[in-house]
Protein backbone atom coordinates (compact mmCIF):
# COMPACT_ATOMS: atom_id res chain seq x y z
CA UNK A 1 0.00 0.00 0.00
CA UNK A 2 1.06 3.59 -0.60
CA UNK A 3 0.22 6.90 1.07
CA UNK A 4 0.23 10.50 -0.10
CA UNK A 5 1.94 12.91 2.30
CA UNK A 6 0.91 16.56 2.02
CA UNK A 7 3.30 18.52 4.21
CA UNK A 8 2.69 21.99 5.67
CA UNK A 9 0.40 23.39 3.00
CA UNK A 10 -0.86 25.90 5.56
CA UNK A 11 -2.23 29.39 5.07
CA UNK A 12 0.48 31.02 7.20
CA UNK A 13 3.20 29.87 4.79
CA UNK A 14 1.45 31.32 1.75
CA UNK A 15 0.79 34.95 2.65
CA UNK A 16 0.77 36.18 -0.05
CA UNK A 17 0.32 33.19 -2.34
CA UNK A 18 3.05 34.59 -4.58
CA UNK A 19 5.54 34.07 -1.75
CA UNK A 20 5.93 30.43 -2.81
CA UNK A 21 6.95 29.21 -6.24
CA UNK A 22 4.07 28.03 -8.46
CA UNK A 23 1.56 27.92 -5.59
CA UNK A 24 -1.52 27.41 -7.77
CA UNK A 25 0.15 24.71 -9.87
CA UNK A 26 1.37 22.83 -6.79
CA UNK A 27 -2.11 22.97 -5.23
CA UNK A 28 -3.72 21.70 -8.44
CA UNK A 29 -1.27 18.78 -8.71
CA UNK A 30 -1.71 17.84 -5.05
CA UNK A 31 -5.49 17.85 -5.58
CA UNK A 32 -5.17 15.60 -8.64
CA UNK A 33 -3.01 13.14 -6.72
CA UNK A 34 -5.20 13.17 -3.61
CA UNK A 35 -8.33 12.47 -5.68
CA UNK A 36 -6.58 9.51 -7.32
CA UNK A 37 -5.42 8.17 -3.95
CA UNK A 38 -8.91 8.39 -2.50
CA UNK A 39 -10.36 6.53 -5.50
CA UNK A 40 -7.76 3.79 -5.01
CA UNK A 41 -8.42 3.57 -1.27
CA UNK A 42 -4.90 4.70 -0.41
CA UNK A 43 -4.44 7.07 2.53
CA UNK A 44 -4.07 10.82 2.11
CA UNK A 45 -2.22 12.33 5.06
CA UNK A 46 -2.19 16.07 5.72
CA UNK A 47 0.66 17.11 8.00
CA UNK A 48 0.49 20.52 9.69
CA UNK A 49 3.26 22.33 11.50
CA UNK A 50 2.48 23.31 15.08
CA UNK A 51 4.77 26.27 15.70
CA UNK A 52 3.76 26.82 19.32
CA UNK A 53 7.39 26.92 20.44
CA UNK A 54 8.12 29.54 17.74
CA UNK A 55 4.86 31.42 18.51
CA UNK A 56 3.48 30.89 15.00
CA UNK A 57 1.17 28.40 13.27
CA UNK A 58 -0.74 27.97 16.51
CA UNK A 59 -3.33 25.17 16.28
CA UNK A 60 -6.80 26.55 15.66
CA UNK A 61 -5.58 29.83 14.16
CA UNK A 62 -5.99 30.94 10.56
CA UNK A 63 -2.24 30.52 9.90
CA UNK A 64 -2.51 26.88 11.09
CA UNK A 65 -5.33 26.16 8.61
CA UNK A 66 -4.74 24.25 5.42
CA UNK A 67 -4.99 26.20 2.18
CA UNK A 68 -8.71 26.42 1.39
CA UNK A 69 -8.19 25.21 -2.20
CA UNK A 70 -6.89 21.82 -1.04
CA UNK A 71 -9.52 19.11 -1.43
CA UNK A 72 -10.13 17.07 1.70
CA UNK A 73 -11.93 13.76 2.04
CA UNK A 74 -13.77 12.18 4.96
CA UNK A 75 -11.18 9.40 5.29
CA UNK A 76 -8.16 11.73 5.15
CA UNK A 77 -5.76 11.70 8.08
CA UNK A 78 -4.60 14.92 9.76
CA UNK A 79 -1.41 14.96 11.77
CA UNK A 80 0.35 17.68 13.75
CA UNK A 81 4.14 17.98 14.00
CA UNK A 82 6.46 20.28 15.93
CA UNK A 83 9.71 19.81 13.99
CA UNK A 84 10.76 19.78 10.33
CA UNK A 85 10.73 15.96 10.25
CA UNK A 86 7.15 14.69 10.04
CA UNK A 87 8.15 11.48 11.83
CA UNK A 88 9.74 13.20 14.85
CA UNK A 89 7.58 12.63 17.95
CA UNK A 90 4.41 12.08 15.88
CA UNK A 91 2.20 9.08 15.16
CA UNK A 92 3.14 9.02 11.47
CA UNK A 93 5.18 5.81 11.65
CA UNK A 94 2.42 4.03 13.61
CA UNK A 95 -0.28 5.23 11.20
CA UNK A 96 1.71 3.97 8.21
CA UNK A 97 2.53 0.62 9.82
CA UNK A 98 -1.08 -0.04 10.84
CA UNK A 99 -2.19 0.50 7.25
CA UNK A 100 0.62 -1.59 5.76
CA UNK A 101 2.07 1.38 3.87
CA UNK A 102 5.43 0.65 2.25
CA UNK A 103 5.51 3.46 -0.32
CA UNK A 104 5.28 7.22 0.24
CA UNK A 105 4.42 9.83 -2.35
CA UNK A 106 5.66 13.16 -0.98
CA UNK A 107 4.37 16.69 -1.65
CA UNK A 108 4.25 19.95 0.27
CA UNK A 109 6.08 22.98 1.61
CA UNK A 110 8.89 23.91 2.21
CA UNK A 111 11.15 21.97 -0.12
CA UNK A 112 14.37 22.73 1.74
CA UNK A 113 13.05 22.31 5.27
CA UNK A 114 10.10 20.08 6.16
CA UNK A 115 9.84 18.19 2.85
CA UNK A 116 13.58 17.42 2.83
CA UNK A 117 13.71 16.43 6.52
CA UNK A 118 10.72 14.09 6.11
CA UNK A 119 12.17 12.44 3.00
CA UNK A 120 15.50 11.79 4.68
CA UNK A 121 13.78 10.41 7.76
CA UNK A 122 11.60 8.13 5.60
CA UNK A 123 14.72 6.81 3.87
CA UNK A 124 16.14 5.59 7.17
CA UNK A 125 12.85 3.79 7.79
CA UNK A 126 13.16 1.86 4.52
CA UNK A 127 10.12 3.28 2.72
CA UNK A 128 10.02 3.38 -1.05
CA UNK A 129 9.71 7.08 -1.78
CA UNK A 130 8.48 9.00 -4.77
CA UNK A 131 8.97 12.74 -4.55
CA UNK A 132 6.54 14.64 -6.75
CA UNK A 133 9.02 16.85 -8.64
CA UNK A 134 6.38 19.51 -9.34
CA UNK A 135 4.37 18.90 -6.16
CA UNK A 136 6.50 20.75 -3.60
CA UNK A 137 7.37 24.39 -3.22
CA UNK A 138 9.39 26.94 -1.30
CA UNK A 139 10.16 30.66 -1.26
CA UNK A 140 13.16 32.51 -2.63
CA UNK A 141 16.11 32.22 -0.25
CA UNK A 142 18.67 34.98 0.43
CA UNK A 143 21.01 33.94 -2.39
CA UNK A 144 18.99 31.33 -4.31
CA UNK A 145 15.69 31.72 -6.16
CA UNK A 146 12.95 29.21 -5.22
CA UNK A 147 13.01 27.59 -8.67
CA UNK A 148 16.71 26.73 -8.22
CA UNK A 149 16.14 25.44 -4.69
CA UNK A 150 13.44 23.09 -6.03
CA UNK A 151 15.62 21.95 -8.94
CA UNK A 152 18.56 21.34 -6.63
CA UNK A 153 16.58 19.26 -4.14
CA UNK A 154 14.92 17.25 -6.94
CA UNK A 155 18.43 16.43 -8.18
CA UNK A 156 19.73 15.71 -4.65
CA UNK A 157 16.90 13.31 -3.81
CA UNK A 158 17.25 11.50 -7.14
CA UNK A 159 20.91 10.86 -6.33
CA UNK A 160 20.45 9.62 -2.74
CA UNK A 161 21.28 6.05 -1.83
CA UNK A 162 18.34 4.34 -0.14
CA UNK A 163 18.94 1.70 2.50
CA UNK A 164 16.20 -0.77 1.46
CA UNK A 165 13.39 1.21 -0.13
CA UNK A 166 13.97 3.12 -3.32
CA UNK A 167 13.76 6.82 -3.98
CA UNK A 168 12.76 8.47 -7.21
CA UNK A 169 11.65 11.90 -8.34
CA UNK A 170 8.79 12.02 -10.86
CA UNK A 171 6.36 14.62 -12.13
CA UNK A 172 2.71 14.48 -11.16
CA UNK A 173 1.76 13.47 -14.72
CA UNK A 174 4.20 10.54 -14.65
CA UNK A 175 2.75 9.33 -11.34
CA UNK A 176 -0.86 9.63 -12.53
Amino acid sequence: MKALLIIDMQLGSFRPYTLRHDTKGVIDRINELSQQFRKSGDPVIFIQHDGTKENCFLPGTEDWSLLPELIRGPEDIFLSKTANDSFYKTDLQTILQRRGVKELIVTGCATDFCVDATIKSALTRDYSITVVADGHTTADRPMIPARQVIQYFNWLWSEMTPIEGGIKVETCDAIL
